[in-house]
C-alpha cells in the first residue's frame, strides 16, 4: 500500500529544523537575558566558536543577527560586545517599557478571567516566598512569569507580542537590579498594588501602579550600576 500522506491523518509538517546559525542566535541571546552575558562583556568569536564545537562563520552571523536586534554592539576594528546602552538610551528604553505595561496591566484589570486572576495571585505569593528566602535568581525567574501573565491577561495578541519583544530589549537591565540590598521586597510590595488594582477591576489604578514600578526599577537598576 502507498504511505499515507500527513493530510489524509490530520497531521501537520514537522517543522523545518534550525539552522545553526540559528541555534546560536538563540544561545547567545539566551545567555544575555538570562544575565550570563553581562551588559559591556566582549564577544570573543573564536572563543564561542571553541565553546559551541561550531566555526567562527555560524559564530559571526549569530553576532549580526544579534547586533539587529540590539542586545549586542559590534565596534568597528574592536569586535562586539553585550550592548551597553548610554543613559540616555537606558532612559529612554525603560520610559517606552513603562508605557507598555502600563497598558497591560490596564488592561489585565479590565479582560482578566477569573482563573487567570487566580494564578496571578497564584504567582504574586510564589514570588512572597521567594523574597524570604533572598533567592535573586529564582525571584528574576517568577518574576518573568509574573509580569508575562498580565501581559496575557490583556487578552491582545499584538500588545502582549509587543511588550514581550521590548522586554527581552531591557532584560539584562532589569534582572540585574535585583542584586541590590532590599530589592527584593521592594519590588513585591509594588507587585501588590498593582495585584490588589487588578484583583478589584481598576484599570486606571493598575497602569499607574505599574508605570511607578517600572520607573522603580529603572532608578534601582541606575543606582545598582553606579555603585559597582
Amino acid at each position: 500500500m502507498p504511505p499515507r500522506r500527513a493530510a489524509a491523518v490530520g497531521l501537520k509538517p514537522a517543522a523545518p529544523p534550525r539552522t545553526r546559525t540559528e541555534s546560536l542566535r538563540l544561545q547567545i541571546a539566551d545567555e544575555i537575558v538570562s544575565g550570563a552575558l553581562e551588559p559591556g562583556t566582549p564577544l570573543d568569536e573564536q572563543e564561542l566558536a571553541a565553546r559551541f564545537g561550531v566555526s567562527r562563520t555560524p559564530v559571526r552571523e549569530a553576532i549580526r543577527q544579534l547586533s539587529s536586534s540590539g542586545l549586542v554592539s559590534v565596534r568597528p576594528h574592536r569586535g562586539a560586545v553585550v550592548a551597553l546602552p548610554t543613559p540616555s538610551q537606558l532612559h529612554d528604553m525603560f520610559e517606552v517599557m513603562a508605557e507598555l505595561e502600563a497598558l497591560c496591566a490596564g488592561l489585565a484589570a479590565r479582560n482578566m478571567t477569573v482563573p487567570e486572576r487566580r494564578g496571578l495571585e497564584a504567582l504574586h505569593q510564589a514570588l512572597r516566598k521567594l523574597v524570604h528566602e533572598g533567592d535573586p535568581a529564582r525571584y528574576h525567574e517568577t518574576n518573568e512569569a509574573f509580569h508575562a501573565a498580565i501581559y496575557a491577561g490583556t487578552h491582545n495578541g499584538y500588545l502582549a507580542e509587543l511588550t514581550l519583544m521590548t522586554r527581552a530589549r531591557v532584560a539584562p537591565f532589569r534582572r540585574a537590579q535585583f542584586r541590590a540590598t532590599g530589592r527584593l521586597g521592594g519590588s513585591y510590595q509594588e507587585h501588590d498594588m498593582i495585584v490588589q488594582a487588578i484583583l478589584r477591576g481598576d484599570q486606571a489604578g493598575a497602569s499607574e501602579a505599574m508605570r511607578a514600578h517600572i520607573g522603580i526599577v529603572r532608578d534601582a537598576f541606575s543606582s545598582y550600576a553606579g555603585a559597582r
